[in-house]
C-alpha cells in the first residue's frame, strides 16, 4: 500500500484521459486541410510575396503650376499693354476732337443779356447802359441783375473775338466799396483813357485781367477781364 499524499500536491506528470483533448476539439480545417493536421503556411506566404507592394504616395508638388489665365498674364510684354491702351484711347480722342472740333464742346452757351437788362431797368436804382454796335464775334454767355446789402448790381459776361473773358458791371454800390471788392484790394488807378467822350480810368485788377473804370454819380461801371486792352476799350466805349 502506497502512502497516503497530501490533498495539496497535484501529481507531476498527468496522463491524458481518453478523448480529444481541447486543443485537438480547437482545431478546424484550414486551407483545404483536414481538422489535425497542420495548416499549410508556406503556399500563401509565397503568395503573398507575389503581390507587388502597393506603391507609395508621390509627394506634393513643392509649387502648383500657373493657371492659364496668370500664363497668359505672365506672358503679356509691355508692348503688348502699350498696344491695348492706345487700341482704347485712339477712339475716346477722335470723339474728344470731333466734339470740340465740329460741335463746339468747349464753347461756352450764349444767353440773351435783354430780361437782365430789363430787370435793372425796371428797378430803377441807377442809370442802365448796354453795349451797341459790337459784332456777332462777341457773345454774351451770363447775365443777371442782384440786389444785396450796400446797392445792387447789373453783370454781363462776354467772350471777346479773341475768345477771352470780359465783363461789364454796372452798380450803385458805393465806389470805395464795389472797386476793392470786384478788383481786389490792391487794385490802383493806372492813368485816364477817353471813349466816347467819357472819361475812364485804367486799373490794375487780379492776375493777368486789367479795368477800365467810369465814376458818376449814382453808379459806377466796371469793365474788367483778361482780355487785351484794346477788347476792354471796344467794349466800353459801346455803351449807350
Amino acid at each position: 500500500m502506497e502512502p497516503a499524499q497530501p490533498a495539496d500536491r497535484v501529481p507531476a506528470d498527468r496522463t491524458p484521459t481518453d478523448g480529444p483533448t481541447p486543443a485537438a476539439e480547437a482545431r478546424v480545417e484550414v486551407d483545404g486541410q483536414p481538422a489535425g493536421e497542420p495548416a499549410l503556411v508556406a503556399p500563401v506566404a509565397a503568395a503573398r510575396q507575389d503581390q507587388p507592394e502597393p506603391a507609395a504616395a508621390a509627394p506634393l508638388a513643392s509649387s502648383a503650376p500657373p493657371a492659364p489665365a496668370e500664363v497668359r498674364r505672365s506672358d503679356r510684354s509691355p508692348k503688348d499693354m502699350a498696344i491695348s491702351l492706345l487700341v482704347l484711347l485712339i477712339p475716346i480722342a477722335l470723339l474728344l476732337a470731333f466734339y470740340r472740333g465740329f460741335l463746339g464742346g468747349d464753347q461756352p452757351t450764349p444767353v440773351d443779356p435783354a430780361p437782365a437788362i430789363e430787370q435793372a431797368q425796371d428797378a430803377k436804382a441807377f442809370p442802365v447802359t448796354q453795349p451797341a454796335g459790337l459784332g456777332d464775334d462777341w457773345r454774351p454767355v451770363n447775365a443777371r441783375y442782384q440786389t444785396a446789402e450796400g446797392g445792387s448790381t447789373l453783370r454781363i459776361g462776354y467772350v471777346t473775338p479773341d475768345g477771352k473773358g470780359a465783363q461789364l458791371l454796372q452798380s450803385n454800390v458805393p465806389a470805395e466799396q464795389f472797386i476793392p471788392t470786384e478788383l481786389t484790394d490792391r487794385a490802383q488807378p493806372q492813368g485816364q483813357v477817353d471813349l466816347n467822350g467819357r472819361n475812364w480810368q485804367r486799373y490794375t485788377a487780379r492776375e493777368n485781367e486789367q479795368a477800365l473804370v467810369l465814376l458818376e454819380p449814382g453808379r459806377t461801371v466796371i469793365v474788367v477781364g483778361d482780355a487785351r486792352e484794346n477788347e476792354l476799350r471796344e467794349l466800353a466805349g459801346s455803351l449807350r
